[in-house]
């Protein structure tokens, strides 16, 4: 077993405010993609309008949001909202979801192009090679606030987190980061300049982080309000095999198109 490392979730407080360390990697994965975004516009040359990055950072930031905060409310605990509808307005009591944020920042993403009447799925490939940057980030800071622990378990890098409870546990947030942050951005931005149609490394993130989410899901304490929805399968595992077989659908689409146009 290997001590948890008890980091204070608050890097500095000044009275009543207080910077997280959880609010921090948001704001480091937000500028990290955005700097990679101008990077890739200006080694591909591409024409975009002016202030397109500031523009369309904007939008994708207040969709991930929304979309996150609603896709928790009505996938994780819904019964709860229902009787508190107040309750979803107060983000800072937590929850947020992955694949609410992401269909959250999708429809964001195409009413953006719709408006500027760039290509929607040239910018989608752009932005979510940089995805995996903000998703690791914000596994270390569910890891430093000792938050989606693991199940209990003896392997030997196992840890005793201060919420949850006595045991051992697999410290199921590193598993994401390495999985969903570090290898998921390795192989996107290699991907990235094989010169793949437009849409295919959009549904290569949805696919791969569908395949990576649903495996960890099994060593990842399943949410307490919700438990296993479906035999052993969560509601993490639900969701992400959604997200497969529509990124498999997606990639077959947009290979198809590819050889249409030839």
């Amino acid at each position: 077993m290997i001590p948890y490392p008890k980091i204070d979730p608050e890097i500095v407080r000044i009275g009543p405010l207080a910077v997280r360390w959880y609010g921090m990697m948001y704001l480091l994965g937000f500028a990290s993609s955005y700097l990679l975004v101008r990077l890739q516009i200006r080694r591909k040359g591409l024409d975009v309008p002016v202030d397109f990055e500031g523009s369309l950072y904007s939008y994708l930031i207040a969709g991930l949001l929304i979309g996150a905060r609603l896709g928790y409310v009505i996938f994780y605990d819904l019964s709860v909202y229902i009787r508190k509808p107040l309750e979803v307005f107060a983000v800072w009591h937590g929850g947020m979801s992955f694949h609410g944020g992401l269909v959250g920042a999708l429809v964001a993403g195409i009413l953006f192009c719709r408006k500027t009447g760039v290509d929607f799925w040239q910018t989608a490939d752009l932005v979510i090679v940089t995805a995996p940057i903000g998703l690791g980030l914000g596994r270390l800071g569910n890891f430093i606030n000792g938050e989606l622990f693991g199940r209990v378990s003896n392997v030997p890098w196992a840890m005793v987190f201060p919420e949850g409870g006595p045991l051992p546990r697999h410290p199921s947030q590193l598993y994401e980061f390495l999985l969903e942050g570090v290898l998921l951005f390795i192989i996107l931005w290699r991907a990235k300049d094989r010169g793949l149609s437009s849409g295919v490394l959009t549904s290569l993130f949805i696919i791969l982080y569908g395949l990576f989410r649903f495996s960890v899901e099994f060593f990842r304490q399943p949410d307490p309000q919700v438990g296993f929805v479906i035999g052993f399968l969560t509601m993490g595992q639900i969701l992400s095999s959604c997200m497969i077989l529509a990124g498999a659908a997606l990639y077959y689409l947009r290979r198809k198109r590819r050889v249409a146009a030839k």
